[in-house]
């Protein structure tokens, strides 16, 4: 154990000199559940609030990948600092990231400004890999002015990118649904700003108004999520995006909504923790001789499912 925190802490020395490969290891000995065991300085893990933090969601194939390349090239061009996170489906075979960072975001690989990290779902509901939190917090406290979180994109169980963002940007096309699938999707409530990528094909105007009909029908809001367009293929438009994260950003300051949104977020990670620590305990028990004898009690007709259930809960934590 000391031997994997001095070397934890080794690395993140490095990370803060601009060591790609220390950083790399570091992810990995996040997902590895690492630091979640004790091991490696608090420090690490504790984030800079400065860090700006987005979360960039929506269907496959809205074009995701292509447009986060070019967002990253003006916040360069800005003269700040950007970590990616690629959020990539699972191998079912590994376990890892199949979709590989450097092949979508090539062209910016050798930047020593830019960081780019796919991570794997690993079965997440949401698309959002389990590490993710704490991969965000050290990104933020090595200084990185921008965190982007890319999810896959799956469906309705999306809107979980809004946890873990300040601000969420949602991804359509032209001709994307109608007002039904966008509220069942419940992209209406997460956005906070909209993008209709691919705006140089048919239907941006009409998908554009559309979206601006449904926003003015979601009531009265303090933040009223501004529509842009773009194209991500040649960079247009994503100035202007880059212009309205910054000026949510700014809302959020003002309004005191970004110091609610991290206490909220604090306290989300803190119950899931509970809750691994909780459900790895109750597996151990499950297969114990005790807990065997309890499942079958269950199966028997002798017990109901809510008395065993308090039963295990009360065996599991009565430890703790």
């Amino acid at each position: 154990m000391a031997e994997s925190r001095y070397n934890a802490d080794e690395l993140y020395e490095k990370a803060k000199s601009g060591d790609r490969r220390s950083l790399g290891r570091l992810v990995t000995m996040i997902e590895s559940g690492y630091f979640k065991a004790g091991i490696a300085n608090k420090s690490i893990l504790t984030p800079d609030l400065k860090s700006i933090l987005v979360g960039i969601t929506g269907a496959p194939g809205a074009g995701k990948s292509t447009l986060t390349s070019q967002l990253i090239g003006q916040i360069r061009n800005s003269g700040n600092t950007v970590s990616v996170i690629a959020i990539d489906p699972s191998s079912p075979f590994t376990g890892g990231a199949i979709l590989g960072d450097r092949i979508r975001m090539g062209e910016h690989a050798m930047d020593p400004g830019v960081y780019i990290r796919s991570l794997a779902t690993r079965g997440q509901l949401g698309g959002l890999s389990a590490a993710v939190p704490e991969v965000v917090k050290l990104m933020s406290s090595l200084g990185f002015n921008y965190i982007l979180v890319e999810t896959v994109g799956v469906g309705q169980v999306e809107v979980e990118i809004v946890g873990q963002a300040d601000t969420t940007v949602v991804v359509v096309n032209p001709g994307w649904g109608d007002s039904v699938q966008a509220n069942k999707a419940g992209l209406m409530e997460i956005a906070d700003i909209f993008v209709i990528n691919k705006a140089d094909r048919p239907g941006a105007k009409e998908t554009a108004r559309d979206l601006k009909s449904m926003l003015e029908l979601s009531g009265n809001m303090d933040w009223t999520p501004p529509i842009c367009e773009t194209v991500g293929t040649d960079g247009t438009g994503v100035r202007d995006l880059l212009e309205n994260i910054l000026n949510h950003r700014q809302y959020l300051v003002e309004s005191g909504i970004l110091t609610k949104k991290v206490f909220q977020r604090t306290k989300n990670e803190l119950l899931a923790m509970v809750n691994e620590a909780i459900v790895n305990k109750a597996n151990g028990y499950i297969e114990t001789a005790e807990g065997t004898d309890l499942i079958k009690s269950i199966v028997d007709g002798r017990e109901d499912m809510t008395a065993a259930a308090k039963t295990l809960f009360a065996m599991v934590t009565k430890n703790i």
